[in-house]
């Protein structure tokens, strides 16, 4: 898959070579192949960038409401025309099996449709005064320019929602991708937007390597709100900095991720749910399925069921339309997971199923026996490794699953569905699922963390919430009496 503009900068409606002395090879991770060759940005090309949004911002707010909506729509129609092609690229680029880059593209393209509902919320209303003969008049407005960072795992997605819900409230973007996945999560949105017609100067992406600019994307004084999704080591580096400069944060940071298995769950239904929210994009998700808690009343059946479940799961080449688990984003990553399992190990779990390392691909492992503090329970494990923990009854899974510095995700599984909230209920996570598997994402609904896992939320009006802010402007249509 080839893109024209995969080696450039877009700033102020320009494609352009970075000014970095630098240059970044992008390659499959599965095969190692070149996908592109670019010149990274510095610090003069993100101080341009963020100048162009500020220059192009007032424009756009005041843009009308309707000619918005009409770019959202030629932007939803290019990504529709383009679906095949991009989900090849993110195959590609970031070792997506065929079916999560589905998955990808068409939650990209339901993510600008609900935010293509935005500009008609900008909205004044109006309230009572309690001062005789005043009108008080509340506005939603935007916040100004906005710098969003993502992460290499879900590239696409997961700038989308911040650059449209962003853009839709009237701000203007600079985007900075993950280097690895530059193409899905900065190029192909920029082209969506430019192909729709968005005024120059909106939206602006940078591709620069952390090692040469540092902090200068976030500590910068245009950008009046960083989007952050990420680690969460990087993210509370992040909202340091921005809220040490008085700016707005949101971050989406890291999971580790409970799900629970009560006494009287459907073993079979538990099992195939448990395997594709584990294995989904080799478990390289901040939603995945990070530790299954099982009652022991049916901790082997359960461990039986899985196992030959994980077995037929197929891994290797993410271009074959069966892989289900590609190859990890990078060397590094794998090592990571390795050394994540040999340590948890030699602290006691039991190998039940041994994968096996061939190139980035690392087929599915299965861990039982685990305990909470073994380091694949205390740890986000963006790797295929499942572990098992059995706890004795309902309370000690409650007590185990929030025994965590995470809380993003999670899921409760129940033959009672009152039983399965009520559990829910008690888990301290920003999302939970009965019945059903951690990695669940709705354009319209609420995506966020408590806790380590971070601040903010995503979707439909509470995505609306973060990229804007209201302003009380009160009017005196009759003269006040003042007492001098």
């Amino acid at each position: 898959m080839k893109y024209a503009n995969s080696n450039k900068l877009y700033i102020n409606g320009v494609w352009k070579e970075g000014r970095s002395d630098k240059l970044y090879e992008n390659t499959n991770p599965y095969n190692g192949e070149v996908l592109s060759t670019i010149k990274l940005a510095n610090k003069n090309d993100i101080d341009d960038a963020y100048n162009a949004a500020l220059q192009a911002q007032k424009a756009w707010q005041e843009t009308d409401k309707a000619e918005k909506e009409a770019i959202f729509e030629k932007a939803i129609a290019y990504m529709e025309s383009r679906f095949e092609d991009i989900v090849n690229l993110l195959v590609e680029e970031s070792g997506s099996s065929i079916m999560k880059a589905n998955i990808e593209v068409g939650a990209s393209i339901a993510t600008l449709r609900e935010a293509s509902s935005y500009p008609a919320k900008m909205e004044t209303k109006t309230y009572h005064s309690i001062i005789p003969g005043k009108e008080n008049r509340v506005s939603r407005l935007p916040l100004g320019v906005v710098g969003v960072i993502v992460p290499w795992n879900f590239p696409l997605v997961l700038a989308m929602r911040s650059v449209a819900g962003a853009i839709a409230t009237g701000n203007t973007v600079v985007l900075k991708p993950d280097l690895q996945t530059y193409i899905a999560g900065g190029s192909v949105i920029v082209e969506a937007f430019e192909a729709a017609g968005l005024p120059k100067g909106v939206l602006n992406l940078v591709i620069a390597d952390i090692e040469e600019i540092g902090d200068y994307f976030v500590e910068h004084p245009i950008p009046r709100l960083i989007s952050f999704t990420g680690s969460t080591s990087a993210g509370k580096h992040i909202g340091a900095i921005a809220t040490q400069n008085l700016k707005k944060v949101i971050l989406e940071l890291g999971g580790n991720n409970a799900f629970i298995v009560l006494d009287d769950a459907d073993i079979e239904q538990v099992a195939s749910a448990a395997a594709f929210g584990r294995f989904l994009h080799q478990g390289q998700i901040c939603l995945s399925v990070n530790r299954i808690i099982v009652d022991r009343k049916i901790y082997l059946p359960f461990v039986e069921t899985f196992k030959a479940k994980v077995q037929k799961i197929k891994a290797g080449d993410p271009r074959e339309k069966d892989t289900f688990v590609g190859p990890l984003i990078n060397r590094k990553q794998v090592e990571k997971v390795l050394a994540l399992i040999e340590k948890s190990v030699s602290q006691g779990a039991k190998i039940e199923l041994e994968g096996k390392v061939e190139g980035n691909v690392i087929s599915p492992y299965i861990l039982t026996d685990v305990t909470p503090d073994m380091a694949v329970a205390q740890n986000e494990i963006f790797g295929p490794v499942a572990s098992i923990i059995p706890v004795e009854n309902e309370e000690e899974a409650i007590e185990v699953a929030n025994a965590s510095i995470y809380g993003l995700s999670g899921a409760v599984f129940s033959g009672s569905l009152e039983r399965g909230l009520r559990v829910a209920d008690q888990i301290h996570t920003g999302m939970i699922h009965v019945n059903d598997q951690s990695v669940n994402e709705e354009a319209h609904m609420p995506f966020g963390g408590e806790k380590s896992s971070g601040l903010g939320r995503f979707g439909g009006e509470f995505s609306f919430e973060e990229f804007t802010t209201v302003k009380w402007t009160s009017v005196q249509k009759q003269p006040r009496q003042f007492p001098f």
